[in-house]
């Protein structure tokens, strides 16, 4: 698992990144289940999270964030990476962000697949 802690602060918000190699949605559903297991994951306002599995397609979930899921997966997709799960968490600090919300998720994601490809090169 590679994770990017506080990625981005706004207005009281902060965002983490996460993500690793997964093997269908129970994959998914294990790694999910892990990042919670640190309480502060578990309590966060959202954990949107994107993947391509090879033997199942684009998969997405807005944890609550409405679209945020489909900007991760358009990141995936242009990356061609498949059965790599992207979370991209956020603790909300009060303050609506509006459309920054999007460009944080693009901070974010690009983030981790620099970090990613550093890591697999």
């Amino acid at each position: 698992m590679l994770q990017l802690m506080n990625v981005v602060s706004d207005r009281g918000s902060r965002y983490a990144v996460s993500g690793g190699t997964v093997s269908g949605r129970q994959g998914v559903d294990d790694f999910l289940k892990t990042l919670k297991r640190a309480k502060k994951f578990a309590k966060a306002t959202h954990n949107t999270w994107a993947v391509i599995l090879s033997d199942e397609g684009p998969v997405k979930n807005d944890d609550g964030e409405a679209g945020a899921g489909a900007v991760i997966l358009k990141m995936l997709e242009r990356e061609a990476l498949t059965d790599t799960v992207v979370v991209v968490t956020r603790w909300y600090g009060g303050v609506h962000l509006g459309g920054d919300r999007f460009a944080h998720v693009v901070t974010c994601t690009r983030e981790f697949l620099a970090a990613w490809e550093k890591q697999n090169a």
